[in-house]
């Protein structure tokens, strides 16, 4: 197991070493505060650390930002306390630790036994009833697995439904960017939405700004619209000057009803109050090719990443 040097803070606990806990069987859980992955795998990770801490286990969350705004410390104490998580967290701002492991994904999991070395990893979602043998093993019991239910974003996706990519908003990494005359990098101008979005496509309105990383609004009112195939819809999202600004989800022209995700009303209406992903529909009936509108009554929200399940 690699050092756990150069945390830029811990949470939960002071700073924690492999020597601190050699007889121990430790979880390392690399993961971002905004990574979809990350939010309907952690519900396995923490009921794992409820079960077995008396039998000898610990898990070790190490909190490597994606974005920029997710080395502000604040926002990952809020994810921390929003997760309910009550293990150790360690905030690897530099990379040091990511480095140490050598890791390139949220989310990864490396098992470690009373030893210190390493026995088993694993990157992604799902492998969850292996994983907990893995845990099982190396702690020398066996039980019946721990009952787990997601809920919110959560919950596991609809595999099945599924038609729509994880899909960036900046600069460097946009694809399917469909607002006529194209991007314009750093440099306010107002955008509009296209007669028609073809499936996975997505376009701007009113005013904005595209950086690197994300989109900036720029007026009150300005909007992206993206068309999409999946039962849930997320979005990224960070409300610059740190104020409150007010949105409004509409999902083919009207309300979402009971369509809304666990961040708006039926309505349709939410806050960016948080920098974090926002769950803005969730589906029950048949799922189908749907368009998603959100609109900002505020100018200054950031947007990153739309995300689907």
């Amino acid at each position: 197991m690699p050092p756990l040097d150069g945390a830029a803070e811990w949470l939960n606990s002071g700073p924690l070493d492999p020597a601190d806990l050699r007889g121990r069987v430790v979880l390392v859980n690399f993961w971002t505060l905004t990574c979809i992955n990350w939010l309907r795998q952690e519900p396995y990770v923490r009921a794992w650390s409820q079960a077995y801490r008396d039998d000898g286990l610990v898990v070790v969350g190490v909190h490597t930002p994606e974005f920029d705004f997710e080395h502000d410390v604040e926002w990952i104490r809020r994810a921390v306390a929003a997760r309910s998580i009550d293990y150790p967290v360690a905030v690897d701002n530099d990379y040091a630790i990511w480095r140490g492991f050598d890791n390139h994904y949220w989310p990864a999991l490396y098992f470690v036994d009373t030893d210190g070395v390493i026995r088993d990893e694993h990157f992604g979602e799902g492998r969850y009833e292996q994983s907990e043998r893995v845990l099982q093993q190396l702690l020398g019991i066996e039980r019946a697995p721990v009952p787990v239910n997601g809920v919110g974003p959560e919950a596991a996706a609809d595999w099945d439904n599924l038609r729509t990519p994880e899909t960036y908003l900046g600069f460097d990494r946009g694809e399917h960017f469909a607002s006529p005359d194209g991007p314009t990098l750093d440099q306010g101008r107002a955008y509009r939405v296209p007669d028609y979005l073809g499936l996975n496509q997505w376009a701007l309105s009113g005013e904005w700004t595209i950086g690197s990383a994300g989109v900036v609004a720029d007026r009150a009112g300005s909007g992206i619209a993206f068309r999409f195939h999946a039962r849930d819809a997320h979005l990224v999202l960070a409300p610059g000057a740190n104020r409150p600004i007010p949105f409004r989800v509409l999902l083919d022209g009207v309300a979402p009803g009971p369509a809304k995700g666990v961040d708006v009303d039926a309505e349709g209406n939410g806050v960016l109050q948080d920098a974090r992903l926002y769950q803005l529909v969730r589906q029950n009936g048949p799922i189908g090719e749907r368009t998603l509108e959100v609109m900002f009554g505020e100018p200054g929200a950031e947007a990153y990443a739309f995300t689907f399940g």
